[in-house]
């Protein structure tokens, strides 16, 4: 009989593998799962020598998969991806009123809470939990849904697209009286809130002046790694920020940002709302799930 009932390695040295395969990265896999980037290599060497084979090829610049390390891993996500649902709808089992859902700060307070609170109105017996970030969501573990503009990064996910918004440029009601009449190569000049974020899916100002037919240079201006930040400094006037027109429409409404209008262009991506399939959900999530949608589709632009 094996020493372990199903002959695998121990466990550990199976998460580290996923993760750093997952990445391709030792340090990003150390960052995710809480350890330092010498356990990771220390876990995957000990893989390595079990099964008597290199699983990555050590490169300069980082690490790919060789072609056994590629079987192996394309294994370890569907089966982890099995067990990750198991258990999400064993825990939800014991509680089908409560809903969890994930977002960024600036989805969170300009449209999710409101929206949730509309929701109440109707279901005031679910319980809507939020969880807000502004990094990418690597994982959906403990959420019944995470909001997303383009597709995750999470592709096992069931993804049900909600709206597609503009991008705009926006500043406070007063600034954008003062830029009245100015040209695309002009705005290219004003102080601009350039965001830092590693959601690779959000347009930049270079790639928004692109699209719009201006190659030249843009100035530098100041960076934040929020949105919500750069909405706040855009509303003093302190600068200008590129935005989701619709996200943005509340404060827009309250007369705390304006848009420059005249320059805009269609969002590159949807905002999706990402989670299980609906037959693996419970009854609370269905029902928010449904209602959400439903809400996101039927607002105006």
């Amino acid at each position: 009989m094996s020493r372990r009932h199903y002959d695998l390695p121990p466990f550990a040295t199976l998460s580290a593998f996923e993760a750093a395969g997952r990445h391709l990265s030792f340090k990003n896999a150390a960052q995710e799962l809480g350890v330092t980037p010498g356990a990771i290599s220390h876990q995957i060497k000990a893989l390595e020598a079990e099964l008597g084979m290199a699983l990555f090829e050590r490169r300069h610049r980082g690490v790919v998969l060789t072609d056994e390390g590629a079987a192996l891993f394309d294994t370890l996500v569907t089966s982890f991806g099995k067990m990750s649902r198991q258990l999400a709808r064993i825990r939800r089992v014991s509680d089908e009123t409560t809903v969890t859902v994930g977002s960024t700060t600036a989805v969170s307070a300009l449209w999710l809470s409101p929206t949730v609170i509309d929701f109440w109105g109707d279901h005031p017996e679910i319980n809507v939990n939020q969880v807000t970030q502004d990094q990418p969501f690597r994982s959906a573990q403990g959420f019944d849904f995470l909001i997303s503009y383009g597709k995750s990064q999470l592709p096992s996910m069931s993804h049900t697209a909600l709206y597609r918004d503009e991008l705009v440029p926006l500043t406070s009601p007063a600034r954008v009286e003062e830029l009245d009449g100015y040209s695309l190569p002009d705005l290219s000049q004003q102080w601009l809130i350039h965001l830092e974020t590693d959601i690779l899916s959000w347009t930049k100002w270079p790639e928004w002046f692109d699209a719009l037919g201006h190659h030249g240079e843009i100035a530098t201006g100041t960076k934040v790694t929020n949105f919500s930040v750069a909405l706040q400094i855009a509303s003093r006037g302190a600068g200008i920020a590129l935005g989701w027109r619709r996200l943005a429409q509340p404060m827009i409404d309250a007369k705390q940002l304006a848009v420059i209008e005249n320059f805009a262009i269609p969002a590159p991506h949807q905002f999706y709302l990402v989670g299980l399939k609906d037959n693996e959900l419970s009854k609370g999530a269905l029902t928010f799930k449904k209602w959400f949608v439903s809400s996101a589709r039927g607002r105006s632009v």
